[in-house]
């Protein structure tokens, strides 16, 4: 852990992030029963050893773009900021709760108290093979969730909230279900490599 009490997770931001390898979608609202579709566009930059910066937002009217601070920590990076694994677990468990809150709030179910309580397990050889000189892997080998609820409704109401949050929450969503994904890596401007699945 870095000396300096200064540990940084983010701010405000000015400027949205300025893409210039796509172009994003401008926000078109929706007309019911049309799903609202909608992008999180991020662009970010490595700094100093694993200090990264990045700025993030949802395209949403009314969300303010948002500058956030990442790193690792010491030895190879400073601690001065969450690592990545930490802003992806956090925003799983908010994007959940996000949902049960908007969920009972419009239904009308009366929650006194609610927690969520999650692990998420990973894999690498970053620390052992690289140095040896093995290729670098990881991989996500499971998430376990616990939402905590103080409640006097009746169980089925609190089952239906949680199957009705589950459904709508779209980092669940994308942990459950396989998705397009894409990736592109750009040397001097120029293309060298393009995945997806």
């Amino acid at each position: 852990m870095s000396d300096d009490k200064f540990f940084h997770v983010g701010e405000r931001n000015d400027d949205l992030p300025q893409p210039t390898q796509f172009e994003s979608k401008p926000f078109k609202k929706a007309r019911p029963p049309e799903p609202l579709e909608f992008e999180v566009v991020l662009t970010a930059e490595a700094t100093e050893r694993q200090k990264k910066t990045g700025v993030v937002q949802v395209n949403i009217p009314g969300f303010s773009a948002v500058k956030l601070y990442c790193d690792e920590q010491t030895p190879i990076g400073d601690d001065t900021a969450p690592p990545p694994l930490a802003f992806m677990c956090a925003g799983i468990g908010f994007c959940l709760m996000t949902h049960l809150t908007d969920i009972y709030t419009a239904r009308k179910i009366n929650i006194k108290s609610m927690k969520i309580e999650q692990k998420v397990g990973f894999e690498t050889n970053l620390s052992n093979m690289r140095d040896l000189g093995h290729t670098t892997t990881g991989k996500m080998l499971g998430i376990e969730t616990h939402v905590l609820i103080e409640s006097d409704e009746p169980e089925e109401r609190i089952r239906d909230l949680m199957e009705e949050a589950e459904n709508a929450c779209m980092a669940h969503f994308a942990l459950r279900n396989p998705i397009p994904w894409s990736s592109r890596l750009m040397l001097n401007g120029d293309e060298l490599m393009s995945h997806s699945g």
